[in-house]
């Protein structure tokens, strides 16, 4: 029965959560975001911090963020695991914008935010055409002043699954010259990448000591997956979630 009632809550909490970005937006923020852009930062992270305030009182997952938030310049590579790490991150991190897939700037309402706050979106379908048209979005002016937030997987993987690391994150490492923010996170244990089911717990979204510029391609992915992964899997280990040894 408890279970029962943890999917009626989870029902709710979904509902709501769309129609508060709704009203949040025609009524709030989108009137304003059209003629001053601090407007849409001021929308989507004030929308992101409902949700997670929503979500600890709706259905009982709370979240925290750990590790220093950056504030200036910088690249983050983050775990991927549900739309709730990219809730955890735009509530914090003053100027987010994110790498995404070209489909979702047609998305209603969240791809007019995304491209006003200065997301760059890309044709994941063509690699190395994806590859040119990002470095040319960002390095040209394109992609507003902030943090800039890739996902080195290319999209959600779900706990304990295995996906390469994509060769995109490094290029933009050598090409911008920042420092880059690896993140971890556990999100997915209680807010998975598809269905309905929100379960309860702590979810932790860590950002983790930052990579400096100079290393290699090959000396920087290596450093990312093995950062990301290991702590990814503390983590969810802390959240109950039994992951195998990266070794085997």
């Amino acid at each position: 029965m408890r279970d029962v009632f943890q999917w009626i809550r989870s029902v709710v909490f979904i509902l709501q959560m769309y129609v508060a970005m709704a009203v949040m937006a025609f009524f709030w923020f989108m009137p304003l975001a059209v003629f001053d852009r601090r407007y849409a930062y001021d929308g989507v992270r004030n929308y992101c911090r409902y949700v997670r305030w929503s979500a600890r009182w709706m259905v009982g997952l709370s979240s925290e963020i750990r590790g220093e938030v950056p504030q200036g310049e910088v690249l983050i590579a983050s775990k991927h695991q549900s739309f709730l790490d990219i809730i955890m991150l735009v509530s914090v991190l003053p100027r987010p914008k994110f790498i995404m897939k070209k489909q979702l700037r047609y998305a209603p309402i969240l791809g007019w935010f995304a491209m006003r706050i200065g997301c760059v979106p890309v044709d994941r379908g063509k690699r190395g055409a994806a590859i040119e048209q990002m470095k040319r979005d960002v390095t040209s002016g394109a992609a507003l002043p902030g943090q800039l937030i890739i996902y080195p997987q290319g999209t959600r993987v779900a706990p304990g699954a295995a996906r390469s690391y994509k060769v995109g994150t490094a290029v933009l490492y050598e090409q911008l010259g920042q420092d880059c923010v690896p993140v971890a996170v556990n999100v997915g244990v209680f807010w998975p990448r598809h269905g309905i089911y929100r379960k309860p717990g702590h979810a932790v979204l860590e950002f983790l000591p930052r990579i400096t510029p100079g290393l290699s391609n090959d000396d920087f992915m290596a450093r990312l997956e093995d950062v990301v992964e290991t702590k990814s899997n503390q983590l969810m280990a802390e959240a109950g979630f039994h992951v195998e040894s990266r070794d085997g």
